[in-house]
């Protein structure tokens, strides 16, 4: 059975995004998308630590829910950047769906912890 740990699974995340954007052509435009871009997707992981070492279940609820907001954004950034740089649309689709597995993950254990 292969382990599952959500925190390398995150961080693994913001690495592949960091390598995607030194791909990424360098101009005003996209400079700004990749300022964005990796901040969101380094946001994933960080709120996902703090939430493991949260106070009670209502910080770590509530950091979870940042984590889940900071994915959703990922996916935001991500989807500009293919617009502005259709030649690298084929090259993220792993990534945008990596973002939205994580999405789903946060979300189903938000539910779970809510009920």
């Amino acid at each position: 059975m292969q382990k599952f740990d959500l925190e390398d699974r995150t961080t693994e995340f913001a690495k592949r995004v960091i390598r995607l954007c030194k791909a990424v052509p360098k101009n005003s435009m996209n400079n700004r998308l990749i300022g964005q871009v990796v901040g969101s997707a380094g946001s994933v992981g960080a709120n996902y630590r703090e939430a493991n070492d949260s106070l009670g279940k209502k910080d770590f609820v509530h950091r979870l829910k940042i984590s889940r907001k900071e994915s959703k954004e990922a996916i935001h950034w991500l989807e500009l950047i293919a617009e502005a740089n259709p030649e690298l649309k084929t090259r993220m689709n792993d990534l945008f769906n990596e973002a939205k597995e994580l999405r789903n993950i946060l979300s189903a254990i938000i539910k779970k912890v809510e009920k």
